[in-house]
This record gives structure tokens, sequence and C-alpha cells, in this order.
């Protein structure tokens, strides 16, 4: 039995290995290229790449293989299917590239979360052209992480949403990671891909505190004798005739609790005076904010925790 020389085993693992490193450092390199990119991006042919798939280079393998024979046995058939398989491969090309360039990449929208949960991002692709797009692949993409793909088919003038996730760590906002559009139809010998930095980030709360303690007792004020009334002792009352005041400030907190342990438990409070139906003031570093009620009022709240830098709210 024939057994392939060290140096040939050697010749092919090293051709292997420099076909891998080739394709990889075209994708680091694409995947730092871009900024935060707004509003709508346009995928041109600049932004696409493509390189074959292991498929790919076994199909060029199998090419060189017929030329060769057909060359040493003088076939015509040999010649006429190696130049038939060669046109496949350029229509497969041109296909590949077609079905992913010329798309519309519109960032949509997210909505708040609390640390540990996951952010959900919307995106939007539109199909501008007269054809059809099949199996066009969308993810985020990360060198930390590995992020879940969807497959799309878009219909020629039509657009589809798409919705992506991220899980949060901490509070803050969460910028959206690079996506990653890539494709491999129709026969799969090669791949095309383009990245896209959607400008889109996730406003992050603080987790709120499981076991906190209960809302600080309301204050209630007390004037001195009314002779008027006979004599009698009265309460003062403050806005919307409540005679308690729910004063949630951080000033107030325990000194051995650290930032973000007091940043939980003011984020509980809130949402429990919110649950509640209690009107409370805030106080936060530079944000004061007066006696308050409902949505509004508990996003503004919130917000400031999630922005708390220590020492003021950040932008």
């Amino acid at each position: 039995m024939a057994q392939s020389s060290p140096a040939s085993s050697n010749l092919n693992r090293n051709s292997g290995g420099l076909f891998a490193q080739w394709r990889q450092r075209i994708s680091e390199r694409t995947l730092r290229s871009r900024a935060a990119e707004p509003g709508t991006v346009f995928l041109d042919l600049r932004r696409v790449y493509i390189v074959p798939t292991g498929a790919g280079w076994g199909y060029v393998g199998m090419l060189i293989l017929l030329f060769i024979g057909a060359i040493n046995y003088n076939l015509s058939l040999g010649f006429a299917l190696t130049f038939l398989l060669i046109g496949v491969a350029l229509i497969d090309m041109h296909m590949t590239y077609r079905n992913l360039a010329h798309l519309h990449l519109v960032p949509n929208r997210s909505h708040a979360i609390f640390a540990g949960e996951t952010a959900q991002f919307e995106l939007s692709i539109a199909n501008q052209k007269n054809l059809d797009r099949y199996a066009i692949w969308i993810g985020f993409v990360d060198p930390q992480q590995d992020f879940p793909e969807q497959a799309l088919d878009l219909a020629e003038h039509s657009s589809t949403s798409v919705t992506l996730s991220v899980p949060s760590q901490q509070r803050g906002w969460l910028a959206a990671p690079k996506v990653r559009l890539r494709t491999r139809f129709p026969l799969g010998l090669l791949v095309a891909w383009s990245y896209w930095q959607p400008s889109l980030q996730c406003l992050v709360y603080p987790a709120p505190e499981i076991d906190a303690p209960p809302l600080p007792q309301a204050a209630r004020q007390i004037a001195k004798l009314d002779l008027h009334d006979g004599g009698e002792l009265v309460t003062k009352h403050f806005e919307g005739g409540s005679s308690t005041q729910l004063h949630l400030d951080f000033a107030q907190l325990p000194a051995h609790l650290d930032i973000e342990s007091k940043l939980a438990r003011m984020t509980r409070w809130v949402l429990q005076a919110e649950q509640e139906g209690l009107r409370y003031a805030f106080s936060l570093g530079d944000v004061e904010l007066g006696l308050g009620q409902g949505s509004a009022h508990q996003t503004a709240c919130l917000r400031a925790l999630a922005l708390f830098d220590g020492q003021r709210v950040c932008s």
C-alpha cells in the first residue's frame, strides 16, 4: 500500500492552515473596521466579502484533477466537463454575492431592562431589488462570546424585522454588538458576509435588591397648637392632600453598603412605591425629584439610578 510522504502531509496541513489563517485575518480586519453607523446602512459591493468554503476548496481540487486528467488522456469530454463545472462555480459565485449585496439595514428600537435580563434589539432589513433573497443568516458577533443566528428569506421589494438578544450584566448603557450577515446560497461552495455596527443601545437599570427592607418610614409632621380649633394639635398636609411624605434619599442609606447595593435598594423601593400607589420624592446625587407617581416618574428615577457614576448622573 502506497503511503504519503511526511513532506506531502506537512504541505497539506500547511496549506489548510494558511487558508484558515487568511480567512480569520479577513474576518478580524472587517470586524474591527467600523464604528457605530447611525441611520440606514446600504450594503454596497465594497462591504460584501466572499471566500470559498471547505466544500468550495474541495470543488477547486476536483477541477484541478479533472483538468490534469483531461490533458494526460487528451479527452475532449474531460475538457468540456471541466469547463462546464468552472462555469457552474462562476455562476454560484455571482449568485452568492448578489444574494447579500444591496440590502438596506435599519436600527429600530430597544427597551430598557434590569441588569441580568436579556436585552432585545430590533433591526429591519429591506430588499429593494427585483430579486428574492434566500437563506441569509443574521446575528450578533463578538470575539468574547457566541450569539445564536437567525435565518431569513426576503422576497423582492419587501422588508422584515428581526430581534436579536444580548444578556446584560451591569447597569448603564448597553450598546448593540456588531451584526454579521452571511449566506452560502445557492450551492454552498462560497460564503459571502458583511458586518454592520448599528447605532442602537439599551438602557439597563440596576437589578432590584431581592430581600430589601421595607420602605423608609414616611415622615408625619405635626404643627403647633391651633388656637382657632380649641387648642387641638393639627397635622400638616402635603401636596396632593396626603398627610405623609415618602422620600427615597440615596444619602440616607446605611454607610456600610457599597454603591451598587444602595442603587439596588433604591431600585426596589421605587418599584415597591409604584406598586403600592404611593407618591414619593427621590434624591440621588445631583438629581432631585419632587413628590410624584406614575410611569414617567418611575422612569425618571430608574434612569437616574442606571446612569449614576458615584457622584452625579451621566448623560
